[in-house]
């Protein structure tokens, strides 16, 4: 099997996809903008060969280098990057060389654009917020009269959340249409809830070999304030969620995947949506969660969700058992703008134990993640609600708690929980 990995580089932690592919005999071969010298010995050793390009943003430049590697090890059986900004292009290399194992770019549509993935979420009997086109502000005007202030908009394609906009009044929304991109944006009405991912790898079949979850906060508040990121993957999937996870792949037709699907879990009732404690659809992504979430999903579920991935591609089937084993793992990331009561010492002296990652963030990550980052493992939630109250300890300045406290602190996650993604990375 020849598999192409897009990008193998980055994030950092992704050599381990392409380790996990040669252990199971494929032949990899990477396409990245880093030169080689600078890859990670890992992931040299993983790659049978890498062809280095300028840009990853110039299609002709990308183009050439599948063509190279088709002309030298025949035909290439699977081009991934695992990464949400290149699935374009992922989806348009395939087309261009026919390339079967993954969606083409008639496919990738339902993927990438908010309004397109409306009517599989009604397919799969999830329900989703209400939503239009904003083509002017006279459309915007009669759509919050039926729904009411606040509301979101946002991109129709857009990666994470960039430019997302939330809209308390008239104020807001004429801001909006004065300063808003010639960018295609949908509004969707407000809906009051926690976020939370539904984490899977899919088979051929569509048949979920693994699930996971995550609580996280928008990021947009965490980047438009400065303030720390703070999110965890719990032991188990709750089971609405596994089971309206479970439709929306089904309905959206996953083949071959891992997939990240956010939702809204109701803090309280809304009208067309459901009950308090409900999920409610929010988008799709086709590829991990972002970050170090494969890393998380592995601690807390004592496995290895990069082999698991693996034998999906190779085999298609799950060749690791479960673990019984099944713990918290929470990330926080704190900020160098703000003078915390415990060092970095303090904090590996008390919890080192427990501490599966800490390590400076790469400056492209830093204003969604944070500067200083550390990824725990605890057996009960808690222990890891202490660790982030200690982590997140500031001098002079409100603390951190953990998601979903219910509890004023100054990620403001009681409010900033209350809508998806009005953040602006993912």
């Amino acid at each position: 099997m020849n598999f192409i990995f897009i990008s193998p580089q980055f994030p950092r932690t992704y050599w381990n996809f392409c380790d996990r592919l040669k252990k199971n005999g494929a032949n990899v071969l990477g396409i990245g903008d880093t030169p080689y010298d600078q890859l990670e010995p890992a992931l040299k050793d993983a790659l049978t060969e890498y062809y280095k390009v300028e840009s990853m943003e110039d299609y002709d430049q990308m183009f050439r280098a599948v063509a190279f590697f088709s002309f030298k090890y025949g035909k290439i059986h699977w081009l991934e990057s695992n990464n949400e900004y290149w699935l374009e292009h992922d989806s348009m290399l395939r087309t261009d060389f026919n390339i079967l194992s993954g969606p083409d770019v008639d496919e990738i549509e339902a993927y990438r654009s908010k309004s397109a993935m409306k009517p599989y979420y009604t397919r799969a009997k999830v329900p989703t917020a209400r939503q239009i086109y904003v083509t002017t502000k006279e459309d915007a005007v009669k759509f919050i009269k039926k729904v009411g202030y606040p509301v979101i908009v946002k991109p129709e394609y857009g990666v994470g959340a960039v430019a997302t906009w939330r809209l308390e009044n008239e104020t807001d929304l004429e801001t909006f249409f004065n300063e808003k991109p010639q960018d295609s944006y949908v509004m969707e009405e407000f809906v009051p809830g926690l976020i939370c991912s539904y984490d899977a790898i899919v088979d051929s079949q569509s048949n979920v070999l693994f699930e996971s979850m995550s609580i996280s906060p928008p990021i947009m508040d965490i980047v438009n304030k400065q303030t720390e990121l703070c999110f965890y993957v719990p032991p188990s999937v709750e089971p609405q969620l596994q089971e309206r996870g479970r439709a929306t792949v089904r309905s959206f037709g996953v083949k071959s995947r891992f997939v990240h699907m956010e939702f809204f879990k109701l803090t309280e009732n809304k009208k067309g949506l459901g009950k308090t404690g409900n999920f409610v659809g929010l988008e799709v992504n086709m590829r991990p969660g972002g970050g170090y979430m494969p890393d998380m999903m592995d601690f807390a579920h004592s496995t290895d969700v990069y082999q698991l991935w693996a034998d999906m591609i190779v085999f298609d089937e799950r060749r690791l058992p479960e673990n019984p084993d099944q713990q918290y793992c929470v990330f926080f990331g704190q900020r160098d703008r703000f003078q915390y009561v415990h060092s970095k010492e303090d904090i590996l002296a008390k919890y080192g134990s427990h501490i599966k990652m800490c390590e400076r963030m790469p400056e492209i990550l830093s204003g969604a993640m944070g500067n200083q980052m550390y990824t725990a493992l605890f057996p009960d939630r808690k222990s890891m609600d202490e660790f982030v109250r200690y982590a997140g300890e500031k001098v002079n300045a409100p603390n951190a708690l953990p998601p979903d406290s219910g509890k004023d602190n100054s990620i403001d996650y009681e409010g900033a929980y209350e809508q998806e993604e009005c953040h602006q990375a993912d």
